[in-house]
């Protein structure tokens, strides 16, 4: 199996594959054996096979991008920091991350702290959005031409506060109404100067990428190195 390739510059690529091919079951175990004991167990842990599959589609796509380097995710051995967040200890200069959601699985490789994250095309809350996010995101949200137009601003908004987030490895620790993400009519993106989290962190260093795949929505944060 191979993986869509949708970015590659500055010794960083984005990968994303749909695991369909894995529900045939020889497929399926074809990969499942060429995995490392701990992917493998992180397979066998799962009820659904629906999450199996997205757990060693995970799995191929990390074999994928560490073959960049050489490596293979048979052999890379992972430590985890404390909040959780994955890491290659014996190859610092290698930063990964993965996402997945119903039948796409998403993988960004890259030489500077990265994160990314891809959705479904999620129901807008504008009540929950409005408790949760910041001011600006509501309007934005809230600004889009009908439901629909809502629906896709909020799952965009998601995906890329997430991908921040997971750059930085808080997860959800950090609230998401600490920091906000412009979205200019243009479609640039950029962390907003004005945000709480602005105060401890520089905005410029950090870039957003992000992708309509049908009805996925996919997002990728680098922090530049300063």
């Amino acid at each position: 199996m191979r993986a869509e390739e949708l970015f590659r510059a500055d010794g960083a690529v984005l990968y994303c594959m749909d695991v369909g091919e894995l529900e045939n079951e020889s497929t399926f175990y074809k990969y499942y054996e060429t995995m490392s004991g701990e992917r493998q167990r992180k397979v066998d842990s799962l009820l659904r096979m629906e999450d199996k599959r997205l757990s060693l589609g995970a799995g191929i796509l990390m074999d994928q991008g560490l073959s960049e380097w050489g490596l293979c995710e048979r052999e890379a051995v992972l430590s985890y920091t404390e909040k959780g967040k994955p890491y290659l200890a014996q190859h610092p200069h290698i930063h990964f991350n993965l996402s997945h959601s119903e039948s796409k699985v998403l993988a960004v490789f890259a030489g500077v702290e990265t994160g990314c994250d891809i959705e479904r095309q999620q129901a807008s809350d504008l009540a929950l959005v409005k408790r949760f996010f910041t001011a600006g995101d509501f309007a934005f949200i809230a600004g889009q031409q009908g439901k629909a137009g809502q629906d896709e601003a909020f799952t965009r908004m998601w995906t890329l506060k997430e991908s921040f987030l997971k750059a930085l490895g808080t997860g959800l620790l950090l609230p998401l109404n600490a920091f906000e993400i412009a979205i200019s009519p243009e479609g640039d993106i950029a962390l907003d100067g004005k945000s709480v989290v602005a105060h401890f962190l520089d905005p410029g260093a950090f870039v957003f990428r992000e992708y309509r795949l049908g009805e996925y929505f996919a997002a990728v944060c680098f922090r530049k190195q300063l």
